[in-house]
């Protein structure tokens, strides 16, 4: 083999390894957020929105507070609810101080563009098509809901 010939193989090896060793820890989280949550908190925002939210008590209620709270749960994670207005939630969102949103958003939300929305999801008694707002970038808590999702839906 010539030395010319042994170039284009060594490339192709180099480039081999760079494109795996960038893949491994897709998808990715760059705050770390579902590390962070299986190591011990999940911040969720709470916007007031019944049936899905509910603020009057003590506690957050409602059905998506039921959902995330049993993916909490699945993830070992504690909650930390953070009530406020829509706005205010995204504002600490993008702060990375939430990691996720919840109450009552559609597919239509005007949020998309600040925040990551999950796939539509239902639960029974809810209509479909429900979303829960993720922060933006955070790939490996998005994907991990999105299939928590899909599990709840198939059992």
């Amino acid at each position: 083999m010539t030395r010319m010939s042994r170039r284009p193989a060594a490339l192709l090896i180099l480039a081999g390894v760079l494109w795996t060793s960038g893949c491994a820890e897709y998808p990715a989280d760059p705050d770390r957020s579902l590390a962070q949550a299986r190591e011990g908190e999940l911040s969720v925002g709470v916007v007031e929105h019944p049936p899905w939210t509910d603020l009057s008590g003590q506690h957050p209620a409602g059905s998506e507070v039921e959902l995330i709270s049993s993916y909490a749960d699945r993830i070992g994670a504690q909650i930390r609810w953070v009530p406020g207005s829509e706005s205010e939630l995204v504002g600490l969102m993008a702060d990375h101080e939430l990691d996720l949103i919840i109450g009552g958003f559609d597919e239509n939300t005007p949020w998309a563009s600040e925040a990551a929305p999950t796939r539509p999801y239902a639960t029974p008694g809810d209509d479909p098509g429900r979303i829960v707002l993720v922060e933006q970038g955070e790939n490996a808590l998005l994907t991990d809901l999105e299939t928590y999702f899909i599990e709840r839906r198939t059992r």
